[in-house]
């Protein structure tokens, strides 16, 4: 059971998207080299450009969360359900099997274990998402 989750561009993209006419207005912003650091830390955490970073940032300061974030989360959240499936249909086999009167097989407390790991994991998905 692999953790590996799917990357995809479905959610994912550095820039923002075009607008029709462009954007006709630009602001130039100076910061200090700590600022800077903080800044381009931010943005690579996020998967965006600093300036994209900026926009949200103060576009979205009513909500506690920046578009990018959100979208980050809904992707985390279809990677776990796509894990969830995978070890439901491991659980069923198992359980097929110990209901056919043969002995319970090893790999079922490792099983079971990867279960309540990922129970953990879709909790701290979940906490994660500001409300």
């Amino acid at each position: 059971m692999s953790e590996q989750t799917p990357t995809g561009r479905m959610f994912s993209r550095r820039r923002r998207a075009n607008v029709e006419g462009g954007r006709q207005h630009f602001h130039k912003v100076k910061v200090s080299p700590e600022e800077e650091a903080q800044l381009l830390q931010l943005a690579e955490k996020q998967g965006v450009t600093i300036p994209r970073l900026l926009v949200e940032s103060a576009l979205s300061s009513e909500a506690s969360e920046t578009p990018t974030e959100r979208k980050q989360a809904i992707a985390e959240l279809f990677a776990v359900h796509t894990l969830l499936a995978r070890v439901s249909n491991n659980v069923n086999q198992l359980a097929r099997h110990a209901n056919s009167g043969d002995e319970f097989p090893a790999e079922a407390a490792a099983t079971l274990a990867y279960v309540k790991k990922l129970a953990v994991r879709i909790r701290e998905v979940v906490d994660g998402i500001p409300t």
